[in-house]
């Protein structure tokens, strides 16, 4: 028996430290709900984590972008659906301006009200969405995906639909090409309507493209960091009883020598 150097308390001593950094890291991911306090815990599964999160992120900037051009193609057509009542309105005015029934007095009503809704038309060509024109006639590139993908949409303009032709200052109510023109006008009104619907479902069907690969992302990083509560629970259990009995063993390691001076006495 020596007493110069407690071999036993230094071996104890050693485990007694080694079970307390275990206790305390799994106390460190019980309360931080991760597996990885440090990245000396997974350096690999780290950065993989790093680079979905950060492309979790860049997808919520996507699907802002959008939510933003679903906005712009749903207002352009609220708008479309207003001018194409405005010209059916229009169309039944120049119908009913050919009554040879109809006085005179009746057809300047006609006519002001004709003229009305072209000047209602005309304003909604210079509307615009957040500062952008929704009429004329550019194909917005739209984000489709984190790695900076886009697409265009079908653009719309009031010229293309001919409504130029509708609103043009001598055109009035008994103009005998008026029910001509304004059917044309009505059936391009319609297809730019379909060409914009055909964005809204795109569009829409890019966000659950993207939700469905974000959800895949999170469920991945979820995989690699977060914490099993239940098996860490039991490790915690398991040194926190360690620590104890290696606290008590230290204790008694360190009276040996204690003891073997009493031989000398």
């Amino acid at each position: 028996m020596v007493i110069n150097t407690n071999v036993g308390a230094l071996s104890t001593m050693r485990t007694l430290s080694e079970n307390t950094n275990k206790l305390n890291k799994a106390l460190s991911r019980l309360a931080s709900g991760s597996k990885i306090v440090s990245p000396a815990d997974d350096a690999a599964g780290l950065a993989v984590a790093s680079k979905f999160d950060a492309q979790i992120s860049r997808n919520r900037g996507v699907q802002s972008n959008l939510t933003s051009a679903l906005s712009f193609s749903q207002t352009q057509d609220g708008f479309l659906q207003k001018v194409g009542k405005a010209l059916d309105r229009m169309s039944e005015l120049a119908t009913l301006a050919k009554d040879t029934t109809k006085s005179a007095n009746d057809i300047t009503n006609y006519n002001t009200e004709f003229t009305d809704l072209k000047s209602y038309i005309s304003d909604i060509g210079t509307k615009a969405f957040n500062g952008v024109s929704l009429f004329n006639g550019t194909a917005l590139a739209i984000t489709k995906d984190s790695d900076g993908g886009t697409w265009a949409l079908n653009s719309s303009s009031l010229n293309a639909i001919d409504v130029t032709s509708v609103i043009a200052s001598a055109f009035a109510v008994s103009s005998t090409t008026a029910v001509a023109t304004l059917n044309t006008a009505i059936e391009n009104v319609a297809a730019h309507r379909a060409k914009i619907g055909a964005n809204i479902q795109r569009i829409q069907y890019t966000q659950e493209q993207v939700s469905i690969l974000n959800e895949n992302l999170q469920a991945s990083v979820s995989r690699i960091k977060d914490v099993d509560v239940a098996n860490e629970s039991t490790q915690f259990a398991r040194y926190n009883i360690l620590v104890q009995s290696g606290t008590a063993m230290l204790a008694q390691a360190n009276m040996l020598p204690q003891n073997s001076l009493r031989l000398l006495s």
